[in-house]
């Protein structure tokens, strides 16, 4: 298979990931009956259980690319939570974290040309 498609592969668990953050916040946004509630709840188990499948996701997808790829694509996951956040969390992004974003795609173009 190509490295595409394993960069793919890992780009997807990232943004699979990148939901469980999402999902985890809005759990911890919600008021729970006891201590156990807080962290045995449904969506909690959920999202433990997508971040199990991203992280098998990361270690299929670096049998097909450079070791070095993997942090690049990974740093895609700032960008997904950010929008994430923007569209489920109603968080609006400020300039400096909009900088930053621009400052990673930056980062992933540059590196996607070498």
């Amino acid at each position: 298979m190509s490295t595409l498609f394993y960069s793919g592969v890992l780009v997807f668990g990232v943004f699979i990931s990148s939901i469980s953050q999402i999902l985890l916040k809005k759990s911890a946004n919600k008021k729970h009956g006891s201590f156990i509630k807080e962290y045995l709840n449904p969506i909690v188990i959920v999202s433990y259980m997508i971040f199990f499948c991203a992280t098998f996701m990361s270690i299929y997808a670096y049998k097909g690319i450079p070791l070095s790829m993997g942090p690049v694509l990974d740093s895609s996951g700032y960008i997904f939570v950010t929008v994430l956040s923007a569209i489920f969390l109603k968080e609006k992004p400020t300039p400096k974290k909009v900088i930053a974003l621009l400052i990673i795609i930056t980062g992933i173009v540059i590196y996607s040309f070498n």
